[in-house]
């Protein structure tokens, strides 16, 4: 009996040591699987090593929410009190796709800064570049010198949102979020080494690994299944590497603040909703904290935080970025406390103009700047691979789109415009560029009249905590030159979600 129990035992000891080693060649998703077309094996050396990975499902990144997409209608849900005629209600269809919990934090820039200014030691102009302009807080006729010193910097304020910050800087920030969070992934996978000593162009960039230019601390590379070959890097079709960090779409943003996923049953929607919670008013109608504010915002006039004892919305300025309560998506301060900075550029008739699908204005078609031999020219002095605009030869024959620039298609090019003598093969006309859309004629000194509405017009979404009720409703859109900045505008990240749109696994 003795021996009996002891080699079942021993059998069960070995059991547990073959199933981890099991597990992982089950997860060697694809391994075995036939070609539906030549019958081949996928993932076989002895086959030539083609690679399929099947079932993949997209690895959520930090900080952010999935956001499942669907049919909305896009555009105003409340009178139009500015009379701008901008957001006029059309029907469109959002992918799915990922978004920041909440505003990013003023921890998060400082991070950002404390990184390249330690990494880009022999340009100091990328960190001078990247500095939020904390001066925003000045007002002639008030005293906020405290916040110009103290807001960006100081921990009390650490959890509140970054301002201060343009749409450039804004953009800035989600590539260098890309990078370290794809960095990051490839440490803990072991394929690359912790190194707190990259400089300057040695720097991790996610482009330029894929594209075979980084010469950084590598600790060891994949077995390529390419008999030709011993190892290989990660590549884009290993599905290892997340998607790219940036701001979300204006139709992203609005569809991820109005939540109406807690206003359908089935395929009804069954209230529209003025602001990112229900109902027409600013209270929680909650029995537990009735009469509470929803966001952070001006009640009324020189009313910013209500008085001592019982302050309505206890922000005096801006919030932490988890304050209030969360919407039906789960995302924070989707109204109020600062507006936000999204991808799209400003055209008051974009709703009219935009498609029905992922709709979006501000395309600018680039290509990757390539060798005499057709190879990736090398990366710049900062890590990155170099992009240009493609050119209209390159274009020829091609049906979807006709330029690189299409920032102004249909609102702003040749065929829209207001000026009837507007020709391309006019030098003055082609000097003004596309915007001579916005041209209204000549004064008496000659200069021309514009328009304050150019191609750096970028919208921002959002009320803020200086602003009253009407500009928290999701519908609601303002722009502003994406070079200029202010103490009530911040921002969040996005991601494209790529795969099912439930996110499930592909079958």
């Amino acid at each position: 009996m003795k021996l009996k129990s002891s080699i079942i035992l021993f059998v069960f000891a070995i059991s547990l040591m073959i199933l981890p080693s099991c597990s992982k060649v089950k997860n060697l998703v694809g391994k075995g699987e036939k070609s539906k077309t030549t019958g081949w094996a996928y993932n076989e050396p002895e086959n030539g090593g083609f690679e399929y990975h099947s079932g993949f499902q997209q690895e959520t990144g930090p900080g952010l929410k999935f956001i499942q997409g669907g049919t909305f209608t896009m555009g105003r849900t409340q009178q139009d009190v500015m009379y701008d005629w901008n957001n006029v209600p059309r029907r469109v269809t959002v992918p799915s796709f990922y978004i920041d919990e909440t505003e990013v934090r003023n921890v998060d820039y400082l991070e950002y800064l404390h990184w390249i200014k330690r990494v880009f030691v022999s340009y100091p102009e990328v960190y001078r570049k990247a500095l939020p302009d904390t001066l925003v807080w000045r007002d002639e006729l008030a005293y906020n010198e405290p916040y110009v010193n103290n807001y960006l910097r100081h921990p009390a304020y650490g959890e509140y949102p970054v301002v201060g910050v343009s749409w450039e800087q804004a953009v800035d920030f989600c590539e260098w979020r890309t990078d370290r969070v794809n960095e990051r992934i490839l440490i803990d996978k072991g394929i690359l080494n912790n190194d707190p000593t990259q400089r300057d162009e040695n720097n991790f960039n996610t482009e330029a690994y894929l594209a075979g230019q980084y010469e950084g601390a590598v600790n060891k590379n994949l077995t390529d299944l390419n008999p030709d070959n011993e190892e290989r890097s990660v590549r884009w079709s290993d599905g290892m590497l997340l998607p790219k960090y940036r701001l979300p779409s204006e139709a992203e943003w609005e569809y991820a603040a109005a939540a109406l996923i807690g206003n359908s049953q089935d395929e009804r929607i069954t209230d529209r909703k003025i602001f990112p919670w229900n109902g027409h008013w600013v209270r929680n109608d909650d029995k537990k904290v009735r009469g509470q504010m929803m966001a952070n915002f001006a009640r009324g006039r020189g009313d910013y935080m209500g008085t001592a004892g019982a302050l309505n919305d206890a922000g005096d300025i801006t919030v932490p970025v988890n304050s209030f309560w969360p919407n039906d998506f789960g995302l924070y301060c989707m109204a109020g406390n600062v507006s936000e900075w999204v991808a799209d550029v400003y055209r008051p008739m974009s709703p009219e103009d935009i498609s029905e699908f992922n709709p979006y204005r501000g395309n600018v078609f680039k290509t990757a700047v390539r060798d005499e031999e057709g190879n990736i020219a090398e990366k710049d002095s900062l890590g990155r691979i170099r992009y240009r605009n493609q050119k209209d030869e390159e274009l020829v024959g091609r049906e979807n789109y006709k330029t690189a620039d299409n920032r102004n298609y249909r609102d702003g090019d040749v065929e829209s415009s207001i000026v009837s003598d507007y020709t391309w093969n006019n030098p003055e006309h082609q000097a003004a560029g596309s915007s001579r859309m916005y041209v209204q004629g000549r004064g008496q000194n000659g200069s021309d009249f514009s328009s304050m509405i150019t191609d750096d017009s970028r919208v921002y979404k959002g009320g803020s905590w200086k602003d009253r009720a009407y500009w928290m409703s999701p519908s609601a859109r303002r722009f502003l030159n994406q070079k200029e900045a202010r103490d009530d505008i911040g921002f969040r990240c996005a991601m494209t979600h790529v795969g099912h749109p439930a996110n499930k696994k592909t079958k």
